[in-house]
Formats: structure tokens, C-alpha cells, sequence
């Protein structure tokens, strides 16, 4: 078995955690290799041999992981995405931060997890994932996101305009601060905060979700995967704020964006079959 780690950085309070996890490789024998920014935090660890360290996709797709692990919240996870994309390698998220939808595996049964995945006795989700397009580029080689997309206001207090098509047909003009175009996976992250609706990760929609919308008849809407969107952002500022998932950028009035499902996708690996039913009764409370 071959294991790839990935976190932003190790904090002080996780360091037994980890030290525990080397402990558990080196007596099983497992071959692990660790990102660059990972190992830079991990040098006070007693690691006997010293694993191989990927500096980006290229040498980890060429050290070929079966599975990676990804240590801290969903946030993390994010980073991930781009590192696995067209590589088909599983991630698990192990959650050392607060919410975590996608981290989902607490550092107290990590281990007891860890021999699930050990014996096989696991699944994997294919998680949709969105890309974005544009007749100016942006995100070159990272156009893609597995939460969303959003346009913000930037450099100023007024609102934006935010006319929206999907697959060619006009579907309207959002004045906002700004306007979300989530995948299901992403309904529970800032579309949720925005008064987004709550989708199954495993239905395979869009939502567009307008943020503090000056027309208050405005509601977000569900749209299929196989709906093409359309975007084109004017305001009183020369640019807007583009975010997608962990990344942004700057655009102007003369970007037109289209947003449609990507052909690749995400694979998640899940322990428990209720784990998202789970997720909204410890996350969100629901049912208490």
C-alpha cells in the first residue's frame, strides 16, 4: 500500500497524533510520501526512514498513491482537488479544524478507520465537479472546483449586476453583493451561509445563490448538471472579486464566463453509508 499526506501545516497540539500515524506506517511496513509544506512542518517527528516528498502533481502522480489523506478541515480538502485531478486517486479528509463536511474522519477514530481502508472495507463517491470558462482566461490549468464559484463586489460598496443565462436563454439580472454557483457537494459551504438550500452531494445539481440581493423576490434555484450557465458581471468598479473554491482572481465587464459540469470528478472516500444524514444531526444540529 502506497499513502499520500497532504495538509497546510501541523500545529503543535496535533503533533502526538502524527507521531502515532508514523508509528503505525513504519510497523505495517507502508510506503508513504508527504507534500512539501507538510513535511516542513513535521521535522520534529522521529520518522526512521525518511518518506519521499512531492512538491506538486507531476511527482505525485509519478510516485502514484493508492489513496491520499488529507489532514484538516474541508478547506484542505479543496487543495486537494487540483492535486488528484485526472489521476483518479481517492482522498479521505481527516478533520483537525471545526466543521467539516467533507473531512469527515475525526482524529479519534482515525486509526480504527485507517483499518477499514486497510481491509477494503470502504466506499467511493464520484463528486461532481464545476468548470468555468471564459473569452479572457482565468484559472489557467485550475479551472475547475468541487464547491463553487462566486463574483464579488471589489473596490467599492455598491452592488454588482450579475446577468445570468443558462444554455443560451436569459434567466435574469441579479443585483447583489455578489452571486454563488455551487455544486451539491458546495451546498453546504458559502451557499449555505447565503440562504442557499441544502442538496444530497450525491444529486448532481447547480445552485445559483445570490448574496444580500437588492430584489428581495430573488430565491436561489436548482438547476440540472446538464445546464450550460452563462455569466456576465457590470458594476460601477472597472473589477470584481472571482472566486473559485480556494482560488481567486480578478475580471472586468468584458469576461464572459460559462460554467458546466466537468468531465473529471472527484473521488471521496466514505466509511458510513449515513454519512451525511449523520453530518446534519453533529454538524448542524438537526433533529436536537
Amino acid at each position: 500500500m502506497k499513502i499520500a499526506l497532504y495538509s497546510r501545516g501541523v500545529k503543535p497540539e496535533h503533533f502526538s497524533f502524527f507521531q502515532s500515524i508514523i508509528q503505525l506506517f513504519e510497523t505495517r511496513n507502508i510506503s508513504f510520501c508527504v507534500s512539501e509544506e507538510m513535511f516542513e512542518t513535521l521535522d520534529f517527528l522521529k520518522i526512521n526512514t525518511p518518506p519521499t516528498i512531492y512538491k506538486n502533481k507531476i511527482e505525485l502522480d509519478f510516485y502514484a498513491p493508492d489513496f491520499m489523506i488529507s489532514f484538516g478541515g474541508d478547506g484542505t480538502i479543496l487543495d486537494t482537488v487540483l492535486l488528484t485531478k485526472d489521476s483518479s486517486i481517492p482522498v479521505l479528509g481527516v478533520n483537525l479544524g471545526r466543521l467539516g463536511f467533507l473531512a469527515n474522519t475525526s482524529m479519534s477514530s482515525f486509526f480504527e478507520i485507517f483499518d477499514k481502508l486497510e481491509r477494503g472495507a470502504y466506499k467511493i463517491e464520484d463528486r461532481m465537479l464545476l468548470e468555468v470558462n471564459s473569452n479572457i482566461p482565468i484559472f489557467i490549468n485550475e479551472n475547475i472546483a468541487l464547491n463553487d464559484l462566486a463574483f464579488l463586489k471589489a473596490n467599492s460598496s455598491s452592488m454588482i449586476e450579475v446577468e445570468a443565462f443558462v444554455n443560451g436563454e436569459y434567466l435574469n439580472t441579479y443585483f447583489a453583493d455578489g452571486l454563488i454557483v455551487s455544486t451539491s457537494t458546495g451546498s453546504t459551504g458559502y451557499s449555505l451561509s447565503c440562504g442557499g438550500p441544502i442538496l444530497h452531494p450525491l444529486t448532481n445539481s447547480f445552485v445559483i445563490t445570490p448574496i444580500a440581493p437588492h430584489n428581495l423576490n430573488i430565491r436561489p434555484i436548482v438547476l440540472p448538471d446538464s445546464a450550460i450557465l452563462s455569466f456576465k458581471v457590470k458594476g460601477r468598479s472597472p473589477e470584481f472579486l472571482c472566486t473559485l473554491d480556494s482560488r481567486n482572481t480578478h475580471i472586468t465587464s468584458q469576461n464572459v464566463l460559462s460554467v458546466q459540469k466537468s468531465n473529471d470528478v472527484f473521488k471521496l472516500i466514505q466509511i458510513d453509508d449515513d454519512y451525511f444524514i449523520k453530518a446534519l444531526k453533529h454538524k448542524l444540529h438537526w433533529g436536537k
